[in-house]
């Protein structure tokens, strides 16, 4: 298994390469060179795994020779270890065709957690082995976030020998929780550094530093956003892992997932999953104000909100104006709608699809928009549906799950899932059953879980909903650099920390 970049300037990557560099060095994201296949008897022979013995099928089909069958088992099993439930991904109904998939039982009550605690033994597992072969291989994780990457993050790479790790988060433009999920980790090779913007403006800072090719090289810098390949191949494991729950109480059903996106990782993770055959009805992006791929799929054009920027909401990892995965996703649609049908080279075909994408993503920079041909809209359309779900629509959508018997309380970020759920793509067979991915503990909100449900008669207070782990934490001691918005400052802030 080779990755080649989105860009069409690096390819033969092996996977160990990819995990490491994060961002390709044309600026692009790594991506397959190929979908492999699943084992013919797949449905029959996988229905019982457990969540770890599925992960370790799925993830070692893209591993080529860098990991044994056993190194992904054991370090798989290292991963989730750290879940509070062996399920790792419970799915839990909320009528009778519409559920929940809950991916916020890890250490950060995040979905994030399911990628990163994998991600961060996979750094670990390569820098040792890299270290005992006589290469002396450090890493300088760089990543921006906004509000579930950062903790997710720190908490899968505290402590990592040989692996110092910078966060960047907009100041305040996080939630308290997360904040201080983020700020109270004191390990040493911990660095939490607080911008004066947006989270994109965070993002541009991490897409800068990878591409000084100098900075990048001497401090051997290493992605945990999800532009890191490792993120969403951990991803897929749950689109598996909840297709089969499913299919154990009704075995006609097929899933439509409904995915509240800001990034465009975790739905990007169920386009990998149906690629490799999982039968999907239907996958749809929810969003919330911040409606560029909303948008996108009704119009064609994908453009930023130029003018109002990057709006806040209840629901604030979702508060995005540019999806960086989002770019996987079009080199598909690129290549297979856009590059002109006499090119019929596959090879040839797809280093066109590396120049269109290397086009449309300058287009995206200097003129802040471009636009796909109509087959290439169609295309999507057939993939994705869309909605969007406003900060009020959200709040009542909270309130009334919460009033409903039985009581269940849903995170902004869910809300806005389920409330696309409940409003859009009605189309589908009567085995049809909805699938929300619950990206959050409502813990983490509280503000806005609280106000929804207190502003409807009820009287819930913070104590009440706070995880055991989480009790204190907002007293907890600190550490945070604030920054100006300017890569020169973080680059500086980053030499004066690591010791090389």
């Amino acid at each position: 298994m080779k990755y080649r970049s989105t860009r069409g300037q690096v390819s033969g990557q092996s996977f160990e390469d990819v995990v490491l560099e994060g961002l390709a060095a044309d600026g692009g994201l790594y991506i397959p060179e190929e979908i492999p296949q699943l084992p013919s008897n797949w449905q029959a022979d996988w229905s019982q795994l457990s969540f770890v013995e599925l992960a370790t099928e799925l993830i070692y089909l893209f591993v080529g020779t860098d990991l044994t069958r056993d190194q992904v088992s054991h370090l798989v099993s290292k991963s989730y270890s750290t879940f509070d439930t062996p399920q790792v991904a419970p799915l839990v109904p909320l009528s009778n065709n519409l559920h929940v998939l809950e991916l916020f039982h890890g250490p950060t009550f995040a979905f994030k957690d399911v990628a990163l605690q994998f991600l961060g033994n996979l750094f670990e597992f390569f820098l040792q082995r890299r270290n005992n072969r006589g290469e002396a291989s450090r890493l300088t994780v760089v990543g921006a976030t906004s509000g579930d990457t950062g903790s997710a993050a720190i908490y899968g790479l505290r402590g990592k020998d040989k692996v110092d790790v910078f966060i960047l988060h907009p100041k305040d433009r996080v939630s308290a929780i997360q904040e201080a999920q983020m700020t109270t980790v004191l390990d040493e090779n911990v660095h939490n550094v607080a911008v004066q913007g947006t989270f994109d403006d965070c993002q541009d800072i991490v897409k800068h530093l990878f591409g000084q090719k100098e900075f990048r090289q001497k401090y051997s810098l290493g992605a945990v956003n999800s532009i890191n390949w490792a993120r969403i191949l951990a991803q897929i494991t749950y689109y598996f892992s909840s297709f089969f729950a499913l299919r154990r109480q009704y075995p006609e059903a097929t899933p439509k997932f409904v995915v509240p996106s800001g990034n465009f990782g975790d739905i990007l993770a169920g386009f990998y999953a149906q690629s490799l055959g999982l039968p999907v009805e239907r996958l749809v992006v929810a969003t919330n104000a911040n409606d560029i791929l909303d948008r996108f799929l009704k119009s064609g054009t994908y453009e930023k909100n130029a003018e109002e920027g990057v709006l806040a909401t209840p629901s604030p990892a979702m508060d995005i104006l540019v999806s960086s995965n989002f770019e996987r996703f079009l080199w598909y649609l690129a290549r297979d709608n856009e590059v002109p049908e006499d090119i019929t080279d596959l090879a040839e075909r797809e280093q066109k699809a590396g120049e269109i994408i290397a086009q449309w993503m300058d287009k995206l920079k200097t003129q802040g928009s471009f636009s796909v041909s109509p087959k290439a809209l169609q295309a999507a359309r057939k993939i994705f549906g869309s909605g969007r779900c406003s900060d009020s629509q959200t709040l009542d959508t909270i309130a009334k799950y919460y009033a409903r018997s039985p009581s269940y309380l849903l995170d902004p970020h869910t809300a806005v899932g389920v409330y696309v759920a409940e409003t859009t793509e009605t189309e589908g067979s009567d085995n049809t059953h909805t699938i929300c991915l619950s990206t959050a503990h409502p813990a983490k909100f509280s503000d806005a879980v609280l106000k929804a449900v207190n502003d409807n008669g009820h009287q819930l207070d913070f104590g009440s909903i706070l995880p055991p782990p989480l009790v204190g934490i907002l007293e907890k001691p600190r550490r945070c650099f604030d920054c100006e918005n300017s890569p020169d400052k973080v680059a500086a802030h980053i030499i004066d920390k690591v010791k090389l």
